[in-house]
């Protein structure tokens, strides 16, 4: 069952939802950019949906300014007062919550990263957004992801067969190889402040790539590759939108919500 309703933030007033379940142990979705709490193609409601039908409640919720919700949307970085308000909320709405995971694709990530968990048991960044605010957002990606583009198209006959027959953009083409042999970047500043407040952080976490997403693979080249709570899926976009790439996401927020479950249980 899932019920909407609205809950106060610094004077404002957020629009969220609840699918009710049982366990003591809930989803809190946070919906990253200027997307409503529906999220890209409807994925969130769909996922709140079938999470919740496996025992675990969910809120979604629009922060400030944001699809029904009141007030001016700042951003990322201003949103810690929504996700505190929404992690009210939720324990209010859902009664006998013990312990929340929070997940949050592209800047929704990086909002609960900086804000050390914001307060949550566990989190999930998906794609976390690691551009500085200085940025250009369509920049190129960086260079090992160009090379390995470039590599898998060189492999393939369809694309020597569209470069003889005069169907490639040479312009577009030069500038690939040149970001393919340019050298890495150091990592961005952003980056360096998510990693700090995350060491602050003394949850579970799980960070999930895209790997044909160009936000999961500038985080890839600004973070360390060894880090073992990094889980990526080749042919994943960014909003997950295929079934398996979805099923992949299911799973991984499933099983987080299962080890918090079990971590209670032990208590």
């Amino acid at each position: 069952m899932r019920r909407h309703f609205q809950f106060p933030c610094s004077g404002e007033q957020l629009s969220g939802t609840v699918d009710e379940a049982i366990s003591p142990v809930g989803l809190l979705i946070v919906s990253g950019g200027n997307e409503v709490r529906a999220g890209a193609f409807g994925g969130q409601a769909q996922l709140a949906a079938k999470i919740a039908a496996s025992g675990f409640p969910v809120m979604r919720f629009d922060r400030r300014g944001v699809g029904d919700s009141t007030g001016e949307n700042g951003g990322y970085r201003t949103s810690g007062p929504d996700i505190a308000a929404a992690l009210e909320a939720f324990r209010a709405e859902a009664s006998g919550l013990s312990r929340v995971v929070a997940f949050g694709n592209c800047d929704a990530a990086t909002a609960l990263a900086l804000r050390s968990g914001a307060g949550c048991a566990g989190l999930i960044m998906a794609n976390p957004w690691t551009f500085s605010d200085n940025e250009v957002s369509d920049a190129l990606p960086p260079p090992a992801a160009i090379r390995s583009r470039y590599v898998s198209k060189l492999c393939d006959p369809k694309e020597w067969g569209r470069l003889l027959r005069g169907n490639v953009d040479l312009g577009k083409l030069t500038r690939g190889l040149k970001g393919a042999v340019a050298s890495e970047s150091a990592p961005s500043s952003l980056a360096e402040e998510i990693a700090q407040s995350l060491s602050k952080f003394d949850g579970e976490v799980q960070i999930l790539l895209a790997a044909r997403d160009r936000t999961a693979q500038a985080f890839s080249a600004a973070w360390p590759k060894d880090d073992p709570r990094i889980s990526a899926l080749a042919d994943a976009d960014h909003a997950f939108s295929s079934d398996a790439a979805r099923a992949w996401l299911f799973d991984a927020i499933l099983g987080a919500l299962h080890e918090q479950a079990r971590q209670l249980d032990m208590r």
